[in-house]
């Protein structure tokens, strides 16, 4: 029996250039002081991390998007401590949005990608403010519970604003590529 989940140098490539591209979409940020603790940002990662698991499926897009992500983490200051919990939850993002798109049809259309950057963005959510919540509000600062809570609630804006321009985004891209691809008779596998 043919194994039909190897590797190839095309996927390889197609992967680093979405990692490439949500590093520079996390970079695209507007970052806003909380008065409690640490800050929020508003930017356009969060677009490639969904194009990552719709594109190239939930294994491989989890890569990408959590590479990329943690990526950026790296190379700034303010977060190099947080990039491995970056690149799991981002990574959860991608992996989220992938199983979703690869449910049913091979190729997902608008409405598939919407949902799978939804599911992306959701299992995001959730995990980041739990992140923010018990890891950088209880135990980093040293925050009371409610004090945490009000964390959670300064950052809520930014990461629902995060997922609904993702959620406007990433599958209006996502149905262009594919249509690119599918014109030139070229495919990610």
């Amino acid at each position: 029996m043919e194994n039909k989940t190897r590797l190839t140098t095309r996927t390889i490539v197609f992967a680093a250039l979405m990692a490439a591209l949500t590093a520079v979409g996390s970079a695209l940020r507007i970052t806003v002081p909380l008065d409690i603790a640490g800050t929020t940002s508003f930017h356009l990662g969060n677009i490639f991390c969904a194009l990552s698991g719709i594109l190239l499926g939930p294994w491989v897009g989890s890569l990408a998007a959590g590479l990329g992500s943690a990526l950026y983490d790296m190379f700034n200051p303010a977060y190099i401590s947080e990039a491995w919990m970056t690149f799991l939850m981002k990574g959860a993002y991608g992996l989220a949005a992938g199983l979703v798109a690869v449910i049913g049809q091979k190729e997902a259309g608008y409405m598939k990608s919407a949902l799978a950057t939804a599911a992306g963005a959701i299992t995001y959510a959730a995990l980041y403010l739990a992140k923010s919540y018990f890891y950088g509000g209880l135990l980093i600062s040293g925050l009371t519970p409610d004090a945490a809570w009000l964390t959670v609630l300064g950052k809520l804006p930014a990461t629902i604003f995060n997922a609904v321009v993702a959620l406007i985004f990433a599958p209006v891209l996502a149905v262009a590529i594919q249509t690119a691809l599918k014109k030139n008779h070229f495919s990610l596998e």
